[in-house]
Parts: C-alpha cells; structure tokens; sequence
C-alpha cells in the first residue's frame, strides 16, 4: 500500500473530514544505524515507501476532529530535541500537546492551550511543538514519517485526564478546540 492509497483510506475511515489536501510526497529513507528508535512517535519511515505531506489541515471549529496520538515530550523520551515553542523538554505527567502543521500555524498556537474531549471528558493542554506534516524522512526529520493534518500528539498526562486506558491509546477519535 502506498503511502497514497495509506493517506486517503485515513481521510475517509479514520477522522471523516480532510479538509485540505495533500501538498506532495516524500520517499522514505533508511534512518544510518543507531539513529531511529522504532519505539519512537511517530515511527521512522521506511526505505521506498511513499509518504504524503500537508502544508493545512481541517478548519478549527467549537468540535474539530483530530486523532490523538501518544508522544514523550521528556528529555530522551521519543529522541526528539526540546519542543520548539519554548526549547524545553516537558515531564510526561504535563498536559501539553503537539499540533499538526496546518494546525500549529506557524507556531501561532505556541503555548496556548486547546481543550481535548473524548472519552465523555475534557483536559485542557498546553500546545508546546509541532508535529510536522509538511515534511519528514530525512536527517532534519529525524527520519521520522511525516504527521498527518489531523494529528494531536499527547501526552500519557492527556491519556490519563481522558480517562483512556493504555491498551486504548491512538486508537480513538477526539474534538478539540482552542481554549
């Protein structure tokens, strides 16, 4: 399956709105030895495959859909650098996110805080990084695959507040706003 055909059957079954569209595509290049964790989120990309990336994403509403995702913001905790909108690392245990590029806004959203719901409860999180849907693959990408447009990447704090249990995260849908 190509990335393509990966990203479309995401749009339709996975999140229901895409409100933009891909902006390109990026082949995926083996991560040198010792350079990828495949533990890491998101996961690194895979030599040839082809990924789609995204420069928007949906419009921000009272109830935007998104797909959350389980990141580490902790020094080492997915081998990321420190979050962009503040350089620092952040404690798994803090409410604090990272957004889409379309979403991101040019860092427009650093350090404000968006409200989560799902899971019948609400935790308000403070935006810290981007999760870059507008490129990936490659050394300044950490080899990482790129995000979607749709993507919130949350802490195990984020999990917990919603109340969602460990063998349930990434699995489900969420609306978020800004707070």
């Amino acid at each position: 399956m190509t990335g393509n055909q990966l990203s479309a059957e995401w749009c339709s079954n996975v999140v229901h709105t895409c409100a933009c569209h891909s902006g390109g595509e990026v082949t995926g290049h083996a991560p040198p030895p010792g350079t990828c964790n495949p533990a890491d989120s998101p996961p690194c990309c895979d030599q040839g495959l082809v990924y789609e990336i995204y420069d928007c994403s949906p419009p921000v509403s009272n109830h935007t859909k998104a797909n959350p995702t389980l990141q580490s913001f902790d020094h080492g905790g997915d081998g990321s650098p420190p979050a962009e909108c503040d350089g620092q690392y952040h404690n798994d245990d803090e409410l604090v996110v990272a957004l889409s590029t379309g979403w991101y806004d040019n860092g427009n959203r650093c350090l404000d805080f968006i409200n989560i719901r799902g899971n019948g409860r609400r935790v308000r999180a403070k935006v810290v990084d981007e999760c870059v849907s507008s490129g990936g693959c490659d050394e300044t990408h950490y080899y990482k695959q790129p995000c979607g447009n749709t993507i919130i990447r949350a802490t195990k704090a984020d999990w917990s507040a919603l109340g969602v249990s460990e063998t349930q995260w990434d699995t489900m849908d969420v609306l978020w706003s800004d707070a």
